[in-house]
């Protein structure tokens, strides 16, 4: 069923995570930089810069989930995106929840998508060596040195 997955799933510790069956996010790359998104202020973390991406639908992937936000968020056009792995960043945790980063490139190798929907405030091509500038939402934050290895181990 489309849409399924929206809503909060509450985890032992008490917190609130988006998505009924987890969540996924799109770290596209193009030339250096990462496409990445100022989420507004009424989204979960608002404020904060991280990925395009959101709640994984029941019948998706994680890279079916991560490429259709993408493309709502950023009015990216799929054909132009390259999916080149995924990379569990956080979880599963007990109830099964996980957030999946999807490792992927622009096929033209520049920058596209860069219309932003409700769900930002902005979205910016930023080189890799300065993502760290930004206030970077809690869970990309944490998780970027694990993504930067994994995506220099498969250049």
């Amino acid at each position: 069923m489309e849409g399924d997955g929206n809503g909060w799933v509450t985890t032992q510790d008490g917190s609130k995570l988006w998505g009924r069956f987890g969540a996924a996010g799109l770290f596209l790359q193009a030339g250096g930089r990462v496409l990445m998104q100022h989420r507004a202020e009424w989204t979960a973390q608002g404020g904060t810069w991280g990925i395009p991406g959101g709640a994984r639908d029941s019948h998706e992937t994680s890279a079916e989930a991560a490429v259709r936000e993408a493309v709502e968020e950023c009015a990216l056009d799929p054909e132009l995106v390259r999916v080149d792995g995924e990379l569990v960043t956080m979880g599963p945790l007990a109830n099964g929840w996980s957030y999946t980063t999807v490792l992927a490139k622009t096929t033209t190798g520049a920058p596209i998508g860069t219309d932003p929907n409700a769900e930002s405030v902005e979205l910016r091509w930023v080189a890799i060596e300065k993502l760290r500038e930004l206030d970077l939402h809690p869970g990309f934050d944490a998780s970027l040195d694990l993504i930067l290895r994994h995506t220099k181990a498969h250049d």
